[in-house]
């Protein structure tokens, strides 16, 4: 008996620390911002054709080339800081995860120019206007 008691505490203790673990799992995902295109799970960059910029949705950093280096900020290079965030189209990069979404630059600012618009997005504030009875507004910014 005692042997069965063993075993069964044994197997909740492993459990317990298997499903802890299984959650912990998720913590690194960042908040959308209120900006982001709405519909994406398990995201973490968006690559911003019109200003040649990533946003990190995990840190909330914009990542831009500065003529030299590759720089972390929490805001818009200094050229686009009147940039509308909302207005501007988003590729949402599903198919890269690591730190330095910039070493596929290349690759994106060809398949993406400035001024690409793929299909319509919805933005998480327009979401959330509609969830709450507010329609969304022409020309809002």
């Amino acid at each position: 008996m005692k042997a069965l008691k063993l075993i069964l505490g044994s197997v909740f203790i492993f459990f317990t620390v298997y499903t802890e673990a299984q959650v912990s799992v998720g913590i690194g995902i960042g908040t959308p911002p209120p900006w982001g295109p709405v519909g994406y799970a398990d995201v973490r960059y968006y690559y911003l054709p019109d200003i040649e910029a990533y946003f990190d949705i995990n840190t909330s950093l914009f990542i831009y080339f500065n003529g030299s280096t590759w720089i972390n900020s929490p805001s818009l290079p200094p050229q686009y800081v009147n940039y509308n965030l909302y207005n501007g189209y988003k590729v949402v990069i599903t198919d890269y995860h690591g730190p330095t979404p910039y070493v596929y630059f290349n690759e994106h600012r060809q398949k993406y120019v400035r001024g690409y618009h793929g299909t319509p997005q919805k933005t998480y504030k327009q979401e959330n206007e509609q969830r709450h009875g507010n329609p969304p507004h022409k020309g809002r910014k």
